[in-house]
C-alpha cells in the first residue's frame, strides 16, 4: 500500500517541542519534495514548511520561521518537521504531503499554492499546545 504516515503529535505546553516524522511506506521519497501543512478548526489549510528533493532548498511560512526545521533522511525514507518555541496557535492536524514537482515548480509554490492535489497525502497528526 502507498502511503505517508505522519507521528509524533500530540499535547505539549507553551514554549516545548515536539518533532513530527512523515514516514513513506510502499515507495520512496527520493525523487519527491515533501510538504508540511497544517489545519486549525475554522482556519484555512496552512503550508508550513516544503522541501525539495535535490537541492535541499526549503520553505518556511513566516509564522513559523526561526522555530520550525524541516530535514529529510532518504535512508529512512522519512521527513521530519523540528517544532521549537511551539504557541498556542501552532495547534491544528499536520499533514505531510509528497509531490513529484514539475521543473517549473519550487518548493515555494509546493506550500503556498492552495487547492492542490498532492501525489500523496497522508492522514495527519494533531499538535495540541495548551498549558
Amino acid at each position: 500500500q502507498l502511503q505517508l504516515v505522519e507521528s509524533g503529535g500530540g499535547l505539549v505546553q507553551p514554549g516545548g517541542s515536539l518533532r513530527l516524522s512523515c514516514t513513506a511506506s510502499g515507495f520512496t521519497l527520493d525523487y519527491y519534495a515533501i510538504g508540511w501543512f497544517r489545519q486549525a478548526p475554522g482556519k484555512e489549510r496552512e503550508g508550513v514548511s516544503c522541501i525539495s528533493s535535490s537541492d535541499g532548498s526549503t520553505y518556511y511560512a513566516d509564522s513559523v520561521k526561526g522555530r520550525f526545521t524541516i530535514s529529510r533522511d532518504n535512508a529512512k525514507n522519512t521527513v521530519y518537521l523540528q517544532m521549537n518555541s511551539l504557541k498556542p496557535e501552532d495547534a491544528a492536524v499536520y499533514h505531510c504531503a509528497a509531490e513529484n514537482l514539475s521543473p517549473s515548480s519550487t518548493v515555494q509554490t509546493m506550500c503556498v499554492t492552495s487547492d492542490v492535489v498532492y501525489d500523496y497525502w497522508g492522514q495527519g497528526t494533531l499538535v495540541t499546545v495548551s498549558s
